[in-house]
């Protein structure tokens, strides 16, 4: 078999000398401070039994899709799902897709067209990033969660592009490497005042803020496109956005990572459709509220262990220990790793140098005494306490 080529194993050799090389690991037996299943959903077992309670319902049956949804993997179940998703966010239609990934490559390579522009926050995740590079359009970036130079750059395009682009204004309601988020009521209103789009990623706010911020917020009427993602909070798999029914025609149409995909497997779409029902149940709100009280006695211990100037200020279920430097950061993710606990480092260049931090992801089952003790050894090594 050929070698890899030499450009190929340089870049390799960077990332190992900077410490920053990326390695596959198995699920461990460590207290979970790392994963996205924020509920618990992803390991609770009512949901499979109703997820194959309703595969024993559905006909035909099918392991697999058998081709793209314009093909042969259309099931019938996938517009009953659709409906019931669309209904329960308060949007006039919904479409979904295999992950949150491909939801986002998709609507930012094929929504906005040549002459149109793009303006997205600088923390947006890569997905978004990489699906505005695929497009046509003019994308500039503005400063994290700010408003006045959101401002400013909508003012600018309009003067430099003229009076009439159509301008898209990308944000997330809950950013996944900060854990805060912008003021989206200020957001939507200076977005809808000068005329444009406003596209916000829910991936990290749907069920740790019921269900996303910008149903909470009542602002559902304010936004063109949500996208939102069933493998974090719901524990399962895939993505749907939420949109008006002239945005699902035209993504069925020519959008590419929708269109040339096998169709997701009817055992997933009862999956997503089990995990809404338990969401919207008596458990399902008990989990919420759950998590929602360990979010505050998380920080509250923060402030009680004097660590409040590495913290990021966050209210969701992210919260960011900001350390700096690979070697140190991996060099504390290791001790606690050591010690039964699953925290990983965030590093260069996934964040910016210097930035590099530890991401703690809480969640409904997480236990006081676990992250009391967690803490409690964040401090002894960052204040170099015995």
């Amino acid at each position: 078999m050929a070698k890899l080529p030499l450009n190929l194993e340089g870049k390799l050799e960077k990332r190992r000398k900077g410490n920053a090389f990326r390695t596959l690991s198995p699920i461990s037996d460590l207290v979970d401070f790392s994963s996205n299943d924020y509920l618990g959903f992803s390991r609770e077992k009512r949901i499979a039994e109703m997820a194959n309670e309703q595969v024993a319902r559905l006909q035909p049956f099918q392991n697999g899709a058998t081709g793209s949804r314009l093909l042969s993997g259309n099931h019938g179940f996938y517009g009953e799902l659709e409906d019931f998703i669309s209904s329960f966010h308060h949007s006039p239609a919904a479409l979904i897709f295999n992950s949150g990934y491909d939801a986002n490559l998709g609507f930012f390579s094929s929504v906005p067209q040549r002459g149109d522009i793009v303006l997205y926050d600088e923390y947006c995740h890569a997905s978004i990033r990489d699906g505005i590079k695929l497009g046509p359009s003019k994308s500039y970036k503005f400063k994290h969660n700010s408003l006045g130079d959101l401002a400013s750059h909508l003012k600018r395009s309009r003067k430099v592009h003229g009076e009439n682009p159509t301008i898209y204004v990308v944000t997330e309601s809950v950013f996944s490497m900060d854990g805060d988020s912008p003021n989206l009521a200020e957001f939507a209103a200076l977005v809808v005042d000068n005329g444009a789009l406003l596209v916000v990623d829910e991936a990290h706010a749907m069920g740790i803020y019921g269900k996303g911020l910008m149903n909470t917020l009542g602002l559902e009427d304010n936004v063109f496109a949500r996208i939102i993602t069933f493998g974090k909070a719901l524990g399962t798999h895939g993505a749907v956005i939420l949109g008006n029914p002239g945005l699902r025609d035209f993504l069925i149409n020519f959008c590419r990572s929708f269109i040339y995909t096998t169709a997701l497997p009817l055992h997933t779409l009862a999956t997503i459709w089990a995990a809404y029902r338990f969401f919207d149940s008596e458990q399902g709100r008990q989990r919420q509220q759950a998590l929602t009280d360990n979010i505050g006695y998380f920080k509250s211990l923060i402030v009680q262990k004097g660590l409040n100037m590495y913290f990021s200020e966050s209210s969701s279920a992210v919260q960011v220990c900001r350390i700096g430097g690979n070697d140190q950061t991996k060099k504390l993710s290791s001790v606690l790793k050591e010690a039964g606990f699953d925290v990983r480092p965030i590093l260069n260049p996934t964040v910016p140098q210097g930035e590099e931090r530890l991401r703690f992801c809480l969640h409904a089952f997480n236990t006081g005494n676990e992250m009391e003790s967690v803490l409690t050894m964040v401090k002894k090594h960052m204040l170099n306490e015995e």
